[in-house]
Parts: C-alpha cells; sequence; structure tokens
C-alpha cells in the first residue's frame, strides 16, 4: 500500500486509516511445512507529523497452517499480531524505515511484522493440550 504523504499533507490529512489485503510472503516463512491459507489482512493507521517522518500502526492477521513441529499431525493457528514503525524521509538513524519524502510503500514494515509474528512452534490440538497440561 502507497501512502503519498505530500498529498495527505496538501489536504491536511494527517491522520488516517488504512485495510489491505496481500498475498502471503513465502520467502518469508519462518517454520518447515507450514504455509499461510489465504491472504494476510493488514489493518492500520498513519499519522504525519511536522517533520515528514509518518508513524505507521498495523495489525496482521492470517492463518497458519502445516505439520505439528511435536507429532507431525495437520496443525493449524490464527495469529493476529501489532506492529509500530517509524518511516523518516530521506536518511534517518538507521533504525527507522525510509521514504523519498513524497510516497511511503508499507510494505517493507508488514513484510517485517510477518516475520516477527510467527510462532517458534505450530502446534495440533492435541500437542497444544500437553503442552498447557505441563505449564
Amino acid at each position: 500500500m502507497i501512502l503519498e504523504v505530500k498529498r495527505l499533507t496538501a489536504l491536511k490529512r494527517y491522520v488516517g486509516e488504512f485495510q489491505e489485503r496481500y498475498a502471503p510472503f513465502a520467502d518469508k516463512l519462518v517454520l518447515p511445512l507450514a504455509e499461510v491459507e489465504g491472504d494476510i489482512s493488514v489493518a492500520g493507521s498513519y499519522e504525519i507529523y511536522e517533520d515528514d517522518s509518518v508513524a505507521i500502526d498495523l495489525t496482521l492477521s492470517y492463518k497458519l497452517r502445516g505439520r505439528c513441529s511435536y507429532c507431525l499431525e495437520d496443525a493449524e493457528k490464527t495469529v493476529e499480531f501489532s506492529y509500530e514503525a517509524l518511516f523518516v524521509p530521506d536518511g534517518g538513524d538507521g533504525e527507522d524505515y525510509n521514504y523519498n519524502g513524497m510516497r511511503l510503500d508499507i510494505l517493507p514494515a508488514v513484510q517485517d511484522a510477518f516475520v516477527f509474528s510467527q510462532p517458534q512452534v505450530l502446534l495440533c490440538g492435541a500437542c497444544q493440550s500437553q503442552q498447557q497440561s505441563k505449564n
């Protein structure tokens, strides 16, 4: 999704919301034997600051389906993950996302959020119940 920052600023729309769907990022999957079922849904908001930096708050949701990390039975998990990103025009300190000061593509933040959102293991119902009874 592209935000036209200069246009939004000219229209005095300094805050807003967005929704987008993305095809799964197969090359960003961490778990072996797993895949995203359907699309990745992204909902969020933006705020443009006086220095043209843009704060993005987004929430990803998707269904992860694959083999249980313990017993290899079928497993699935619905994932919801919130992520905050700051985009700064031309430069920055290397810790924030950069954009050209005119147009901002939120895709790099969405891809990072997708990687961070993935569980370390995917468990079937039986293995999940067994794990919960141990705790």
